[in-house]
């Protein structure tokens, strides 16, 4: 796990988000490409986060003006890759060390759902890319088609 820096301004917005959610964030990401920010809430928090018919984050939403993304974390990479990708989607995630000693994460999935996964502009790809790195310091994430025998989903 990597050293994660936490700027006043993202600690002004976690404030904001709990203060909307009632969910406590570990992390708080601002993505300027993607016009989002995207918090990082510990595990089994994320119903709570987005609250009744999406009332809890939509109210975080229009106080901080800008669209909100919310990510379960996960200790283990594979499954916190899987999580930031929606775990509906992944069939396996693979995480590997090149011989330059940096860190790969290879997601599989359905290939008909493979442009879901990646996002409109990339966007999910981006973000998985974004949090790998941060909180794991894996430098690589591929989304590739799986074949028929591999998929069924990451618990």
């Amino acid at each position: 796990m990597t050293e994660i820096r936490i700027t006043q301004d993202q600690l002004r917005l976690m404030s904001l988000f709990e203060g909307k959610t009632h969910v406590a964030a570990r992390d708080c990401v601002e993505d300027e490409k993607h016009d989002r920010i995207i918090f990082v809430v510990d595990e089994g928090r994320v119903a709570a986060a987005i609250g009744k018919g999406g009332s809890s984050i939509r109210a975080a939403q229009n106080a901080i003006k800008r669209n909100v993304e919310i990510v379960e974390y996960a200790a283990d990479p594979a499954k916190f890759v899987a999580n930031v990708l929606n775990r509906k989607l992944v069939s396996d995630v693979r995480i590997s060390r090149r011989e330059d000693g940096s860190m790969a994460a290879t997601v599989m999935v359905d290939p008909a759902k493979k442009a879901l996964a990646i996002g409109r502009e990339g966007r999910n790809a981006s973000k998985a890319r974004l949090l790998a790195q941060r909180h794991f310091g894996i430098t690589s994430v591929s989304i590739e088609s799986a074949p028929a025998a591999v998929q069924g989903g990451v618990a």
